[in-house]
């Protein structure tokens, strides 16, 4: 069943009677340019097919009922007037009391509403399930408040819920990606000026994703520290974020940062370059460059920002053993476990599933999931 049916029949049975409307938001996998976004870099992402779903109908009141069909139909109930507070007790609902106060705070004069939460994106594998709620919370609330925003707005207003209300410090890419993606297309996108360019992506290639099944938090792992350390590099070099550095610079001024500061920052400035280069690439469908663009981002991600972890470096591997040039393979995503990213052609997507399911819980104990995957439009596009 589809995740927009379950909504609408979780809906029926939880509040007893038919939504309204409905709304859905696609999770995203980032094919190069990573922790590069909150360094006012350059990332190419795709919004891919699975995301998450509410069904939503309005009330005559303040109250705000949901249920969270992936969470056993708990169900949280509160009032858009009380003073919203993020609490461990709330989990899954503290995104939407977190995207009702920032709204509010915004000005948006929400209205009280009844709504249903589904989705079948991978929780802390680094496919931006978050940001897809977000995402889809924002979307459904101001539609039925009759309130019109920007999609770049939006992902503004999700970003801040995520930094201020749930405490992770991600970039703007999510969510931006999250709103604005493009049906067969990646987007490179300026995380500083927030501008982004469609890059198609050709049929004759499909993007396939391995999720570790290590998982990982970003709150709880290390990737408030990364962005600690890159902050600290750009005061170094004397720049506001990590953008405006250069290879050159950088080892100029490597005496006045420690080694592993030093090596967070190479990381990002030759990531950035990476992208922009592999955005060339794709666009050209020069699959032997961009795989070798993509390798490279994967090694930095290990031994330079070092977010990698044993089976996911072991994943990399395998389907580069099977794709060769053809292709290419890097983590995606915070780090420290969570999902592959590979670009792969069309005939060998067979070879690289069949491979990855032969040897990998044999290797590592632990049971892969893999999708298959497209580019679909984001949130505020269809």
């Amino acid at each position: 069943m589809s995740i927009s049916q379950q909504a609408t029949d979780a809906f029926i049975e939880v509040f007893k009677y038919q939504p309204e409307q409905q709304f859905h938001a696609p999770g995203r996998v980032n094919l190069i340019g990573e922790h590069t976004d909150y360094n006012d870099g350059f990332v190419l992402p795709a919004a891919i097919n699975f995301g998450t779903v509410v069904s939503i109908a309005k009330r005559n009141d303040n109250t705000v009922r949901a249920c969270a069909v992936n969470f056993n139909h708990e169900v949280t109930q509160f009032e858009l007037s009380d003073v919203i507070e993020k609490s461990s007790k709330y989990m899954w609902s503290n995104y939407l009391r977190g995207v009702c106060q920032i709204l509010q705070q915004e000005g948006v004069k929400l209205t009280g509403a009844d709504l249903t939460i589904v989705g079948d994106v991978p929780y802390g594998a680094g496919l931006s399930s978050s940001a897809a709620l977000e995402i889809v919370l924002i979307r459904a609330l101001t539609a039925l408040a009759g309130f019109e925003i920007d999609p770049t707005q939006a992902a503004l207003l999700g970003q801040k819920t995520e930094n201020n209300y749930i405490g992770a410090n991600t970039g703007i890419m999510d969510q931006l990606i999250c709103a604005r993606g493009l049906k067969n297309h990646a987007l490179l996108i300026d995380c500083r000026s927030l501008e982004s360019k469609p890059i198609a992506l050709a049929e004759s290639m499909t993007i396939v994703i391995i999720n570790s099944n290590v998982k990982r938090g970003l709150v709880d792992s290390e990737y408030n520290q990364r962005r600690a350390q890159c902050q600290e590099a750009a005061n170094a070099l004397n720049v506001s974020h990590l953008r405006d550095a250069t290879l050159t610079s950088l080892e100029h001024a490597k005496g006045s940062m420690s080694d592993v500061v030093y090596r967070r920052a190479f990381h990002v400035v030759s990531e950035n370059q990476r992208t922009l280069d592999a955005t060339e690439a794709l666009a050209d469908q020069d699959w032997h460059r961009l795989g070798k663009l993509m390798a490279q981002s994967h090694i930095s991600m290990r031994d330079d920002f070092e977010i990698t972890v044993a089976p996911i470096d072991a994943i990399v591997e395998m389907i580069n053993n099977i794709i060769g040039n053809e292709g290419g393979v890097r983590m995606t995503g915070g780090g420290f476990g969570g999902c592959v990213v590979a670009l792969v052609p069309l005939a060998k997507v067979t070879d690289v599933t069949d491979y990855i399911k032969q040897h990998y819980q044999a290797r590592f104990g632990i049971k892969e999931d893999i999708y298959i995957c497209t580019a679909v439009d984001g949130a505020f596009v269809a």
